[in-house]
């Protein structure tokens, strides 16, 4: 039976037993029908009756909405404090500074002015003399100034030596130091001099005693120059945060709470800048140390308690609620096209399409360097309702359910509840990042069972910078040509008879630093890599000397630049399958009073995959071809 066959009696009969009539069509359809051929008039939906706007809202399903109504005052209890102390990896605490950028503070490391007995940063010592020739000019000692350059005079190598080698390998360093030898000062042995002794440095050039007061107030007046120049960890220990075995830095900071402490760890912080998600709530450690904190400011630590409007959020794109009104077109989120693990995209297209005008905004104003935690939040609406509003991040920190953003968890393995603290880190927004002037390359060589620690990047000792298997290769090249200088190698006395000669070991490049697993002292399986060297031997050398190929990096050099020499080991978990690269270069950034910070740090991240050396052991090698019968 056809829809168009039902009486208005049949239809009650079916409707009273309970049939269901699927071909029964329903059509709800509200359109503008204009009687004349022109639009403009039907496209303005004029309004004619309050029943045309209620028959609007109908279609548009609005009656079936929840009673939200929008937020008009907001009520606000916070407690907030700032931080007061700082402490460098293992270092000594100290108290916080928040002049000086906190990336400058954690990244400074100091400029390497020598590799062992060779002095290398000739661009930057070369910098240092002429300011203070400059000095010397401007105050009427330009006299003095070939006393300087004798006494405090720039390294000249000799091309015959052995020992000045690196000097002399590369062309361009050795013609640098050629050019600048008894012509140019060395600032960097005046700086060290004048730290030393402020009064000697006018005794050693022959100044006249009557000038002496004056050239030891240039002399301060220049070691200030240059420490504004580059900020650099002071003291002979030093306040590095690096921690060369961990390949990162780490470091900790606090403030008072509660009569207490609250202390933040950041211990894995490699990525050149600072936020919220580097820092850890240490709730064993007490307190940092004994260090006279600056006090807070004249009630800072009073909580605060304020009235405020909230204002809805508005953004480029969002969508439009009036009629007729369409959105900015230059944020499109339709072209947005992210993937599965996209999480961020992913958010971000939420926020600004399901919930675009159902965000309200509470403005607070906090300076730089405060830790805040929010105590209570209520929210009044236009019907008169108050709510009280909860974070969505509370319960146990380490609950896989609880989701949150910009909130700290807390180190250790412990079940304890989420710390909801906020901190609002004296960072920087932006970084200027130089050139390498050195990079590592941590790589695994699983044929030869060890982890290479691959130069690509060397520092020069003119300032310069080259790659390391060009530097390697320059090096060998000038060492043969100092071996055949001295008389070897000669013609061998006879001609091998065998096809094949027996090898003990293969060499690999000097720019390649191995490093092998040693077992950790007070545990039973765990290893680290400790820093080995390969042997230097030049055929035919005369003096049969075999020399132990130190790196020429500072990152791997670590402990070999003190007195006594120590050995330098990397944890096994910081190399990763991939590889890890290493990377050192000067920073420099603008602090919010315009003072300009240039500092030297470092920067890691992933490798590119393993490597392959070659090495091997006790094999055969070819001499010469077979002759044929």
């Amino acid at each position: 039976m056809s829809s168009q066959q039902l009486s208005t009696a049949q239809l009650q009969q079916f409707l009273s037993k309970d049939l269901i009539i699927s071909m029964l069509p329903v059509f709800n359809r509200l359109e503008a029908r204009p009687r004349t051929h022109d639009f403009d008039r039907a496209l303005k939906a004029e309004v004619r009756d309050a029943l045309w706007m209620l028959t609007k809202q109908w279609q548009m399903g609005e009656f079936l909405g929840d009673d939200a109504g929008s937020a008009v005052s907001s009520k606000v209890y916070m407690e907030k404090t700032m931080l007061t102390k700082y402490q460098p990896g293992q270092h000594a605490a100290e108290a916080f500074d928040d002049s000086v950028p906190l990336e400058a503070k954690v990244e400074r490391r100091p400029i390497p002015f020598a590799a062992g007995d060779l002095e290398i940063a000739l661009d930057v010592r070369l910098i240092m003399g002429r300011y203070w020739a400059r000095l010397l000019t401007k105050h009427g000692f330009g006299a003095l100034k070939g006393g300087y350059v004798e006494h405090f005079a720039v390294h000249q190598p000799d091309p015959d030596s052995r020992d000045d080698v690196y000097y002399v390998a590369a062309q361009q360093s050795w013609r640098k130091h050629a050019a600048t030898a008894t012509r140019h000062i060395d600032g960097k042995k005046l700086y060290d001099d004048i730290l030393e002794d402020r009064e000697r440095h006018p005794v050693t050039v022959g100044a006249d005693p009557s000038d002496h007061a004056q050239l030891v107030s240039l002399g301060d007046r220049f070691v200030a120059w240059f420490d504004r120049l580059f900020y650099q960890p002071q003291g002979p220990e030093g306040n590095d945060a690096w921690q060369p075995s961990r390949l990162e830095y780490q470091f900790a900071v606090s403030a008072p709470q509660d009569g207490g402490e609250k202390v933040l760890l950041a211990e894995e912080y490699y990525h050149g800048h600072l936020d919220w998600y580097n820092f850890s709530v240490d709730n064993k450690t007490e307190m940092l140390g004994e260090v006279e904190a600056p006090s807070l400011p004249e009630g800072f630590d009073a909580p605060i308690k304020r009235s405020l409007i909230p204002t809805p959020v508005q953004f480029d794109g969002m969508p439009n609620t009036r009629w007729w009104t369409f959105e900015e077109g230059r944020t499109n989120f339709g072209d947005i096209k992210p993937d599965t693990t996209d999480i961020n995209k992913l958010l971000l297209i939420e926020f600004g399409l399901v919930y675009a005008n159902d965000w309200y905004m509470v403005p607070f104003t906090l300076p730089a360097g405060t830790l805040a935690r929010l105590r209570g939040m209520s929210v009044r609406n236009v019907f008169g309702e108050n709510f009280w509003i909860t974070a969505t991040g509370r319960g146990l920190d380490d609950d896989p359910n609880r989701w949150t953003m910009y909130s700290m968890d807390i180190a250790g393995t412990e079940r304890l509840p989420a710390d909801l603290s906020l901190i609002v880190v004296p960072s920087v927004s932006k970084i200027q990042e130089g050139k390498p002037i050195e990079e590592v390359q941590l790589a695994r060589d699983e044929v030869a069972n060890m982890v290479w620690g691959i130069e690509k990047l060397v520092p020069l000792p003119s300032g310069e910078s080259a790659p390391g298997r060009e530097a390697a290769r320059d090096t060998l090249r000038h060492l043969r040509r100092i071996v055949d200088a001295l008389g070897g190698p000669g013609e061998p006395d006879f001609e091998p008879a065998a096809d094949l000669r027996y090898k003990v070991m293969s060499s690999v490049p000097e720019n390649w630093i191995p490093f092998v697993p040693t077992h950790e002292e007070g545990s039973l399986r765990e290893t680290r890599l400790q820093r080995g060297s390969m042997p230097r031997i030049i055929e035919g050398d005369p003096l049969g000397k075999i020399e132990r190929i130190k790196p020429r990096t500072n990152l791997l050099r670590e402990g070999l630049n003190q007195p006594v020499r120590q050995s330098y080991f990397v944890e096994e978990e910081e190399v990763l399958r991939a590889g890890t690269n290493v990377k050192q270069s000067f920073q420099r950034t603008r602090w919010y009073g315009g003072q300009v910070y240039v500092w030297l740090g470092v920067r890691k991240r992933m490798g590119r995959g393993e490597a392959s050396s070659h090495l091997r052991f006790d094999y055969l090698q070819p001499v010469k071809q077979r002759e044929s019968d």
